[in-house]
C-alpha cells in the first residue's frame, strides 16, 4: 500500500483552494495546476503569453524541485490555453524548461483560467 506525500514549497504559489501543491505517491508526483501567479506576491506576473507561461514553468519547477525530481522527470504535461493561438509561443518557452526527449503533451483551449489567466499547466512526474 502507498503512502501519500503531499509537496509544499514557499518557492512556488500556495494553493488557492482545497488542493496541495503536489501529491507524492511511491514514485510518481502529481502537480496541480498553476498559473502565472509570483510566489512572493501571489499577484499574476506582468506580461502576455511568454511572461505567463515562463512564470507557470518556474513556480512548476519549484514543485518539481521541492518533490525530489525536476521537470526533466515529466512523463506528462497538460496545458489549458485560452487561446490556442498562442500555442507556438507557449512551445518556444516549454523549449526552455524541458530537454529532451519530452514528455507526453496535451493542449486544449478553454473558456476561461482562474484569475484571468492565459494559461495553466499541470504535470506528472516519475521519478
Amino acid at each position: 500500500m502507498s503512502t501519500k506525500e503531499y509537496i509544499n514549497t514557499l518557492h512556488a504559489p500556495e494553493a488557492i483552494g482545497t488542493y496541495s501543491q503536489a501529491v507524492k505517491v511511491g514514485n510518481t508526483v502529481y502537480l496541480s495546476g498553476q498559473i502565472p501567479l509570483v510566489p512572493e506576491t501571489m499577484t499574476m506576473v506582468d506580461g502576455g503569453i511568454v511572461e505567463q507561461a515562463t512564470q507557470v514553468f518556474k513556480n512548476l519547477s519549484a514543485v518539481a524541485d521541492a518533490s525530489g525530481g525536476s521537470l526533466n522527470n515529466a512523463a506528462k504535461v497538460n496545458i489549458s490555453l485560452t487561446d490556442l493561438s498562442v500555442f507556438a509561443q507557449v512551445n518556444e518557452v516549454m523549449a526552455k524548461f524541458f530537454t529532451e526527449p519530452y514528455p507526453a503533451r496535451a493542449c486544449v483551449q478553454v473558456a476561461a483560467l482562474p484569475r484571468g489567466a492565459m494559461i495553466e499547466v499541470e504535470v506528472i512526474l516519475a521519478l
